[in-house]
């Protein structure tokens, strides 16, 4: 990839930070709300990930998945996304986020928009994703929707 990236939005890139409503017990934050969402994008499975400190995940991108990321915490996360898509008019925009402990928040992230993560704190880190489309297909017999950039010349990331 020889393009340049340009810092911007990338259209249909989802971010809303999660509200904490805190009490003596803690704090509960809504992460899913089927009236707030598409139909497209609705969640077809979920999983949670630990990602240890330093450790990064990606870039990579989906042909056909959505992914419903929450960075939570207990860590923060440099996330960084890049728009593959040529027909989009963000075209090669380039966005970087911090996300996680100290701004709790839910990123969507459509087919064709690369991305990649890394724990920035010092402690590990849990990351939820509710993808709109089941790793591996029906009873994980299909094809996996995963392209991956890691080698990419000027998709080195975080």
């Amino acid at each position: 990839m020889n393009e340049t990236f340009k810092p911007g939005e990338i259209k249909g890139v989802i971010l809303k930070e999660i509200k904490q409503h805190q009490d003596d017990r803690g704090w509960l934050g809504e992460i899913f709300r089927k009236d707030e969402l598409s139909p497209e994008i609705f969640p077809e499975m979920a999983y949670v990930s630990l990602t240890k400190p330093g450790v990064k995940r990606g870039p990579h991108e989906h042909a056909l998945q959505t992914d419903y990321f929450a960075f939570l915490g207990p860590s923060n996360f440099l996330v960084e996304l890049w728009d593959n898509r040529k027909d989009s008019r963000t075209f090669l925009n380039k966005m970087v986020l911090d996300l996680g402990q100290d701004r709790p928040s839910i990123l969507v992230v459509p087919p064709g928009v690369v991305h990649a993560y890394r724990n920035t704190g010092g402690k590990d880190g849990l990351v939820f994703n509710a993808a709109n489309k089941l790793y591996g297909g029906w009873n994980k017999k299909g094809k996996v929707d995963e392209i991956r950039h890691e080698n990419d010349v000027n998709g080195v990331f975080i």
